[in-house]
């Protein structure tokens, strides 16, 4: 019967035609199935009459009385007013746009029966324009039986419309409804009501309804359907997966000399988190299928060497690796790094990015076509059409989040000859929250560094207001006399580049004014690369004292002297992005600071995010506060392209499910069908998001 409720398209409802067809179409309702899952976001109680002498403000209720009094009031605003009573007390209903036949319809005498929000008007309570309709003394109006659901809407459907199509198609599901796509058998032992029965719920809910549960969204209605839609989610994920996976790619075994070699030229040992998460990359490799594995460290964990790892073991089995960065500053690092490390195992690295023009791309663009260049490190520059790759066999791919869907995609074209695709590693250092790595991320393996090298020295931050700007003023010139470097970084409210940039270099002349003995440096986003680069240069090598920046420096930039970081109106930041601007200190053996000056007032929000800050370094513990302060769209960035959006689970709220939802997606491989069923119930053809 789902098959058919998802056939029956909306114009043949009574009323639908084809203005109002556009509109449901606007909305993303096409079938009967898409109308019944379009569900209320709340609900009005219409179900009892409230006497007027127990309303308080705020209340949203129905009265019933007589008009006493219709006036037209002449004050600032034209309007009706209209006084009833109901025997326990009186209140006012006031309406701006009226006409006079209103006017006649309110004489004294009139009983009326309304709907609306209780609010404090200059004489006591007033309702502005409701909903209302004349009672005959003699009859008994029944009021509404269910609550009054409210449904996402758009312009020109009006609620009541909507109503009354979920009416109709309600009749349809009574006749025997929606097909149960989860089977029985995976049902068994369920505290949830069937799936017909919590739709019809939710759209009409009893009189006798737990409204907190509701309101809340905890009601076993709500959830039957939201662990459905955390369950179609996890299954789209899955099938991109299996559809990654059904392209194999080389067998990296690799014969460990080159690894062993580099480690033993390493100046430190491995932690015994880099240990793990490296052998866990190294029995990837060696499979006939793609590996797709999320590696998360926090801030200087060490991610790096791990990649290295990984390469290296490509290089052994005789393919090439590619690394690849979000900006020019990064992927320059990296390259240093990888040079450093290799060139002394005899391993040519080259370096790709959008500045490098003329003869000199040419050179790296001919030593990545031969083979000649066993590691390759660039930008986005590496996923232009004229870079051709020998033979490659990994792609390992710095800070997730900056990347969109076809860039990853265009990178797994270039493996052999588009037959075999190449080994994904992923490297972020925003810590993901468990319970997105285990839904929006659910097509990949996630690996966790979560140990630091030792001999890092924790950041202590301190929050301050910038009315105390002096102070901070001078601590910045004591570490300089100390021969410590500075970081100042400057955020706006403002959107706008421009203006972030405009604000950088007021600040950075109001420093030189007020720090004259100090050498400063200004980056921001608007200058070029190479200046960027430069500027960036001089600061690691002890050129500067004091760098003044825009938010651009909160990736991967190593000075392990600088120790002293002051971030301006930090309350407008995410916590994220605060944690990872943090962590640009504190990679030196010398206590190293962090100071948050805020702009006074603070709100409850902001003041909440600065403490979290200030009472902790642990980046997941940051991530999962983030999460609860900001929720799930604006934590993933771009993975969430739009589709991450939920009809009826939150991700956090929802969260003990999902331990479930991952079990039942498992055993569903064995009814594909009902699992591409549910997949287009909920997602539509929307799922290309899990691409990113």
């Amino acid at each position: 019967m789902s098959l058919l409720l998802a056939a029956i398209p909306v114009t043949e409802l009574k009323g639908v035609g084809a203005a109002l067809e556009q509109k449901l179409h606007n909305l993303g309702i096409q079938n009967l199935q898409d109308l019944l899952f379009h569900l209320p976001l709340r609900y009005q109680d219409r179900t009892r009459i409230v006497p007027m002498g127990a309303l308080r403000p705020g209340d949203e209720c129905v009265v019933e009385g007589e008009v006493k009094l219709a006036d037209i009031s002449k004050g600032r605003r034209r309007s009706l007013l209209c006084r009833i009573q109901d025997g326990t007390g009186s209140l006012t209903l006031r309406f701006f746009h009226f006409t006079a036949a209103q006017k006649n319809n309110l004489k004294p005498g009139t009983r009326i029966r309304c709907f609306g929000e209780a609010r404090t008007g200059a004489n006591g309570l007033e309702i502005v324009h409701p909903e209302y309709k004349r009672v005959d003394n003699d009859d008994l109006v029944p009021v509404e039986e269910s609550l009054t659901p409210i449904y996402p809407t758009t312009e020109g459907l009006h609620q009541g419309r909507l109503r009354a199509l979920t009416d109709q198609a309600l009749n349809y599901l009574k006749e025997g409804g929606l097909q149960e796509l989860v089977p029985d058998q995976l049902r068994q032992g369920w505290q949830f009501p069937s799936l017909n029965d919590a739709v019809a719920y939710l759209h009409r809910p009893p009189v006798d309804v737990d409204q907190h549960l509701l309101l809340d969204g905890m009601h076993p209605a709500q959830r039957r359907l939201a662990f459905e839609e955390l369950l179609a989610h996890h299954l789209s994920l899955l099938k991109l997966r299996q559809k990654a996976r059904q392209k194999g790619a080389p067998e990296l075994p690799g014969t460990g000399q080159l690894k062993q070699t580099f480690l033993d030229q390493l100046p430190f040992p491995l932690t015994g988190a880099q240990q793990r998460v490296g052998n866990e990359i190294a029995n990837d490799l060696a499979q006939a299928y793609p590996m797709l594995r999320l590696v998360q460290g926090d801030v200087g964990s060490g991610k790096t060497v791990v990649a290295a790892l990984a390469a290296l073991q490509t290089v052994e089995s005789g393919l090439q690796a590619a690394i690849m960065a979000p900006t020019e500053i990064l992927a320059e690092q990296h390259f240093i790094n990888f040079s450093n490390w290799l060139e002394s195992l005899d391993i040519k690295v080259a370096w790709l990015a959008g500045k490098l023009k003329g003869k000199q791309r040419q050179t790296q663009l001919e030593a990545i076509r031969t083979g000649e260049a066993r590691v390759v490190v660039g930008t986005h520059a590496l996923f232009q059409e004229e870079v051709v790759f020998s033979d490659l066999g990994l792609v390992v791919i710095d800070e997730q989040h900056r990347f969109g869907v076809h860039q990853r995609l265009s990178l797994r074209e270039k493996g052999r000859n588009g037959e075999l695709a190449p080994h994904q590693l992923i490297m972020t250092a925003t810590p993901i929250p468990r319970t997105l790595t285990m839904s929006a991320y659910a097509d990949l393996d996630c690996s966790i560094i979560d140990e630091l090298p030792p001999g890092r020295t924790p950041v202590n931050t301190v929050v301050i207001a910038d009315n105390r700007r002096d102070e901070v003023i001078q601590r910045v010139q004591k570490a300089c006399a100390e021969k410590r470097q500075v970081y100042w970084v400057c955020t706006l409210i403002e959107e706008s580049e421009a203006l972030q940039c405009q604000a950088a270099e007021v600040t950075a002349e109001d420093l030189k004014v007020a720090l004259p003995e100090l050498r400063i440096g200004l980056v921001h986003g608007r200058m070029k690369p190479a200046e960027k680069a430069e500027i960036m240069q001089q600061f690691k090598s002890a050129e500067l004292d004091l760098l003044v920046a825009t938010t651009v420096i909160e990736v991967g930039v190593d000075v392990p002297n600088a120790s002293v970081m002051i971030i301006e109106n930090p309350e407008r930041l995410g916590l994220a992005q605060l944690h990872q601007l943090r962590g640009r200190v504190g990679r030196g053996s010398v206590e190293s600071f962090c100071v948050l000056m805020y702009q006074v007032p603070l709100s409850n929000q902001g003041r909440e995010r600065l403490t979290v800050m200030r009472e902790t370094t642990d980046g997941f513990k940051i991530a999962e506060k983030d999460l609860q302060l900001r929720g799930p769209g604006e934590v993933l960035g771009t993975r969430q392209t739009g589709t991450m959006q939920f009809k009826m689970a939150d991700l956090q709220r929802d969260s003990d499910l999902l331990t479930r939802v991952k079990m039942v997606a498992g055993q569903m491989q064995e009814w594909p069908d009902f699992a591409d069923s549910l997949v287009e119930r909920w997602l539509g053809r929307g799922e290309d998001y899990g691409n990113v």
